[in-house]
């Protein structure tokens, strides 16, 4: 039998075709064993069995075809805890049902079966669940004691981004006893409109797979949709470095464009929650925008960042909204004005009445007047500096959110 290699040393085995083989005599359908990257690990090979184009493909290829809608397919198998059955992506294709396999909450593959024409029934459903859990078992055998300790950093650094566990325990478990300062860095998918973004924990694979390559000392997990990135004693610069590099090296392979974030530097385990903030808050602004940059710190994009806390405080405290404002906002929306768009504008150009009306495409008058108006109907004061800034906010906050 043919033995294949995985790079994180998974590997296959005569016991993974024997388990893919078992599963297809219950399920009735051809059974296909795979990592996280979607390379066939192991396969079925019953004389009868029911089989299709794309799974002759992946076994020759011993890759899975890459496919925007596979992606959202793998990604409910990854997130579900049970077997998830998946209708035809195309024309010829035969449904699938498919399960993950896990160590744990350590995701390391899955096994997807071809539907009978009767439909998966208990037996089946329970030869699927009955062999992820003795595939975990196979592929965790087959990894070396180095990448073991490599999850235990991933678990280490995940519970202290939460902040369980002590201080010193983090210390330890990350082995920052004798490395007084370290940067956290986070990694998550530039969201794109109607494209489907690489799944987080094969994003994570990657990432384990690059920094155990460029920084030993390195820990990285994943946790919502970033993977973060532990780096003990660099430099600024050298954090940054090793952020652009990752960012493009782990968007190339799929055309996913990824996002970095670069926190401050500190020398205390404790604050590793208040690191994982402020990454947050760096990509929450980036991963929306195609403009920003691959990787950036806080003061490349604190007036954003403090823009969305200010549209954070307005949307949970809404006696906070000027009236005036919500009254206009209500008055253009019903009455098809442009009150509002005519304030933002002359605020954004600093009270020049010229370069806002440029701006607009009208006249400097026909903006005077609309001002006007906006003091008229609304009651709104644009003479004193903390009005304006109020009102700069607010308008600014709803146009962006």
């Amino acid at each position: 039998m043919t033995r294949m290699k995985s790079p994180m040393g998974e590997g296959t085995s005569e016991e993974l075709f024997a388990l893919a083989t078992a599963i297809a005599a219950v399920v009735g359908g051809s059974v296909a064993v795979e990592d996280l990257d979607r390379r066939v690990l192991a396969y079925s090979t019953l004389p009868d069995q029911l089989i299709d184009d794309l799974r002759r493909e992946g076994i020759l290829n011993r890759q899975v075809p890459d496919e925007p809608r596979q992606l959202r397919q793998y990604r409910s198998v990854l997130e579900a805890r049970g077997v998830v059955r998946l209708p035809p992506l195309a024309e010829g294709e035969l449904p699938r049902v498919a399960v993950a396999i896990r160590a744990g909450d350590l995701p390391l593959g899955s096994i997807w079966a071809i539907d009978g024409p009767q439909g998966l029934d208990s037996a089946g459903e329970q030869a699927l669940l009955d062999g992820a859990r003795l595939a975990a078992l196979h592929m965790l055998r087959r990894r070396s004691a180095a990448e073991l300790d490599l999850h235990a950093r991933q678990e280490a650094l995940r519970g202290a981004l939460n902040g369980s566990g002590s201080a010193a325990e983090a210390r330890f478990r990350l082995g920052l006893s004798d490395r007084p300062r370290f940067t956290l860095v986070g990694l998550a998918p530039l969201r794109v409109a109607g494209r489907q973004s690489l799944p987080v924990v094969r994003l994570g694979v990657s990432a384990v797979r690059h920094f155990a390559a460029v920084d030993t000392e390195a820990a990285v997990t994943t946790l919502g949709r970033t993977v973060y990135v532990l780096l003990p004693e660099l430099s600024a610069a050298a954090v940054r470095r090793l952020a652009e590099q990752a960012a493009t090296a782990l968007s190339r392979p799929r055309d996913t464009p990824l996002r970095g974030a670069i926190s401050r530097s500190e020398i205390a385990p404790e604050q590793l929650p208040a690191l994982r903030s402020e990454v947050d808050d760096i990509l929450r602004v980036t991963t929306t925008d195609p403009a920003a940059p691959p990787v950036a710190a806080l003061e490349d994009t604190h007036a954003r960042v403090l823009l969305a806390h200010v549209g954070d405080t307005l949307a949970r405290e809404p006696r906070l909204r000027h009236p005036a404002i919500t009254a206009m906002l209500e008055h253009d929306r019903e009455q098809h004005t442009s009150y509002a768009a005519t304030v933002l504008a002359w605020l954004d150009a600093v009270g020049n009445t010229g370069r806002a009306a440029d701006g607009l495409g009208c006249h400097p008058n026909t903006l005077k007047y609309r001002l006007g108006r906006v003091r008229e109907l609304f009651g709104l004061d644009l003479d004193h500096p903390d009005d304006r800034l109020s009102c700069w906010l607010q308008l600014r906050l709803g146009t962006e959110r």
